[in-house]
């Protein structure tokens, strides 16, 4: 399938319901309207295809976008391909669910995101701590440094309730999946988690929320679903 053949089958599939979710979301157009699992169909047709992923992307139309990250090869994507990704991405969905993802299938997934973690720029921070979430939740416990995770989880103490508020959410995902995916420091995170108490995100039209990943680490634990790990980081 080529880019226009791709285009014209997400809008045929495009849906004002869903249209609507995401744009109430932060999505603007151009967008169709797709649902995620209405594009596995295609995405299996194509499998992966870098230069395709980049057409798409560079449309600027979510459903492209999103579906770019489905059939993107990490393998072949380099640290500017990153940022320009990262530099487009406009809303969270995009940032956490498409580019962290993404990169969560390099080798150079940790420095990209200690980089954007390190940038104060709030979706770079949100894809930072995000593509660690998805780390996490997916490769081998030996992969990551004790030292530096514990670093992680004082920095997220420390700074979390005054960070921009989309890092906010990233920053507490990241404190729950520490305490629930990363065995060696599960209590580390159940102590970071309870000093944080609630973190207050405020949202444009809507009243504050209070986001709690103590009560959610232990909602984990009675579940039995300590040691998680995801086959896949992408669907």
């Amino acid at each position: 399938m080529n880019f226009e053949m791709v285009m014209q089958e997400l809008e045929t599939l495009g849906k004002e319901r869903t249209k609507k979710i995401y744009v109430s979301n932060g999505a603007h157009e151009p967008l169709f309207g797709v649902a995620t699992g209405e594009m596995k169909p295609i995405a299996k047709n194509i499998k992966k295809n870098q230069p395709l992923a980049e057409q798409l992307y560079n449309t600027g139309n979510y459903d492209a976008m999103y579906f770019a990250g489905v059939i993107a090869d990490p393998k072949t994507m380099t640290d500017a391909d990153f940022e320009r990704w990262i530099d487009a991405a406009y809303f969270y969905m995009l940032s956490d669910y498409v580019v962290a993802v993404t990169l969560a299938e390099t080798d150079i997934a940790q420095e990209v995101a200690d980089k954007w973690i390190a940038s104060s720029e709030e979706l770079r921070m949100s894809a930072g701590w995000s593509c660690y979430c998805w780390l996490l939740g997916n490769r081998p416990d030996g992969e990551f440094s004790e030292s530096k995770l514990t670093n992680m989880l004082e920095i997220v103490e420390n700074t979390i309730h005054d960070s921009p508020e989309r890092a906010k959410y990233a920053m507490n995902n990241f404190i729950y999946t520490v305490g629930v995916s990363y065995l060696p420091l599960h209590d580390k995170a159940v102590e970071t988690a309870k000093a944080v108490g609630p973190v207050e995100v405020k949202r444009d039209k809507t009243k504050s929320k209070f986001l709690l990943a103590s009560e959610n680490i232990q909602k984990a634990v009675d579940k039995g679903q300590l040691g998680f790990k995801r086959k896949y980081v992408r669907c």
